[in-house]
């Protein structure tokens, strides 16, 4: 009776340990591109990273936000000489409890004059681009990227009420 107990000991033992090994790390290690150290953040964190495609509900804000893809990515590739930095515009669908589904289109950078802007307004929150990784190459270019990129945004409560609200 006594080895009977020993072995459904160890083997639970052994069950939970496995359980404990299988559990994913939620993070995301984003490489910063000016100074080269990787910075991991939770998603609890100031910036939230997603993965293009990932879709989160995020509690806190009482709203769904999905990474679509970047719709444009013209930023100089490294090692190579350009006359424009070029920019990445991601395409974030935001959908808050009671409204639509709503997709915002944030850049990189702020230029109206292209009608590109780094936040937009979506249920009396801001939201804006912080970060997009990897960063082009010389080599292929932003085409070798699809369907890898990453990206962190940040969502802060906005001083006026929205006016891109649906």
């Amino acid at each position: 009776m006594i080895l009977y107990k020993a072995v459904i000991l160890g083997v639970g033992s052994m069950f939970l340990m496995n359980c404990h090994a299988q559990k994913k790390d939620n993070t995301i290690k984003m490489g910063n591109s000016k100074t080269g150290v990787t910075r991991t953040t939770a998603a609890n964190g100031e910036i939230l990273y997603f993965k293009e495609g990932e879709n989160r509900f995020l509690k806190e804000y009482q709203m769904n936000v999905t990474f679509k893809g970047i719709s444009e990515d013209s930023r100089c590739p490294k090692n190579v000489n350009c006359i424009w930095a070029g920019v990445a515009v991601a395409q974030v669908e935001i959908m808050g409890t009671a409204t639509r589904p709503m997709t915002l289109q944030i850049a990189t950078l702020d230029n109206q004059a292209r009608n590109y802007h780094s936040s937009a307004s979506f249920n009396g929150y801001t939201v804006s681009l912080a970060e997009v990784q990897p960063y082009p190459d010389g080599i292929d270019g932003a085409k070798a990227l699809k369907g890898q990129y990453v990206i962190g945004i940040t969502i802060k409560k906005g001083e006026t009420p929205s006016s891109t609200t649906k």
